[in-house]
């Protein structure tokens, strides 16, 4: 049962209910008190995760990245209405999407049909293209933060800025406030990343659409950064046989070790799920009729599902 938020009130918003808590804080349901119009309500409290000297520093980039996402206006990027703090909670107010992230459809008997997975990668790319022409790296690409009503056509990517805000919230050992499962080679090891790292987290989350299985997956969390790291991704044809040469292709180069043996951008990327798509002329872009889609999917932890540990990663708070 979805537990009450201690709050009736955030700036302009009056809280109608809460619909999910993760690592970073809560997201509740809200209304805008002038409009009438709903938004989902992410919030952090800055005073849990930052000390006194800290909390000034920590406001600051939160509401810096939270306003260069909200910069970014396309038709499949959750658009951004209002940040603001409300006492000891920053928060962002978006888009109200009606329908389900994609977490559910990584699991075997949930999967999605070949043509719609290739069209929703595509349009996924092109609103990384969009962002990264922007200055905009989402950082945090995966299933549980790509939302689809698939009978409606809609595809909407979300929390554009927030795994740049929960990079700030590491804690004193340094410990990954990210999904490690879908994190580029380069994003692991602490390097610069540009838009190519959010198209190799693009591609584990194809590879997972398609195979309901993750191409890297260890006994501990070094196990797991070292297969990311270093070696080769499996074919998705050896999981999924009945996947086109074409699309295995793509998905080879999107999560290609090297940033530069990727494709240069989204917009290169998503030329090429187009051209793959041409190969279903007319195919159905609707969830099928045994794929009954829900009002809410909780929010999962992707890691602790890829390992055999007791301490799992902590993720994000991704929108129900």
């Amino acid at each position: 049962m979805t537990q009450a938020f201690d709050r009736d009130r955030l700036g302009r918003y009056r809280i109608e209910r809460l619909l999910g808590r993760g690592a970073m804080g809560a997201v509740v349901l809200g209304r805008d008190a002038d409009t009438g119009r709903q938004a989902a309500i992410k919030t952090l409290s800055l005073s849990n995760e930052f000390s006194a000297d800290e909390v000034i520093e920590a406001r600051a980039r939160f509401f810096r990245e939270a306003d260069a996402a909200r910069r970014l206006q396309h038709p499949d990027i959750v658009t951004i209405y209002d940040t603001g703090q409300a006492g000891p909670l920053a928060y962002i107010a978006m888009e109200y999407v009606v329908g389900h992230d994609l977490q559910r459809h990584t699991e075997v008997g949930q999967l999605l049909p070949l043509p719609l997975v290739v069209h929703i990668g595509a349009r996924v790319a092109h609103a990384l293209a969009h962002a990264h022409r922007q200055g905009v790296i989402h950082r945090d690409v995966k299933p549980a933060n790509v939302m689809i009503d698939a009978s409606a056509g809609v595809v909407k990517v979300t929390d554009f800025g927030v795994a740049r805000i929960a990079d700030a919230c590491r804690t004193r050992t340094g410990m990954l406030l990210g999904t490690p499962t879908y994190m580029s080679p380069e994003q692991l090891s602490g390097l610069r990343v540009d838009g190519r790292t959010d198209l190799y987290s693009l591609g584990v989350t194809l590879f997972q659409l398609l195979t309901g299985a993750l191409p890297y997956c260890g006994e501990s969390m070094a196990r797991l950064m070292y297969g990311i790291v270093n070696e080769v991704a499996p074919d998705v044809r050896t999981l999924r046989p009945d996947v086109p040469q074409a699309l295995a292709s793509v998905l080879a180069q999107t999560l290609a070790k090297a940033p530069e043996a990727r494709y240069a951008d989204g917009l290169q990327l998503a030329q090429a799920l187009d051209a793959v798509a041409a190969l279903w002329p007319g195919a159905p872009l609707a969830l099928p009729s045994d794929v009954a889609p829900a009002t809410a999917t909780p929010e999962v932890d992707t890691f602790a599902s890829t390992v055999k540990s007791s301490r799992p990663d902590p993720g994000h708070n991704s929108a129900p």
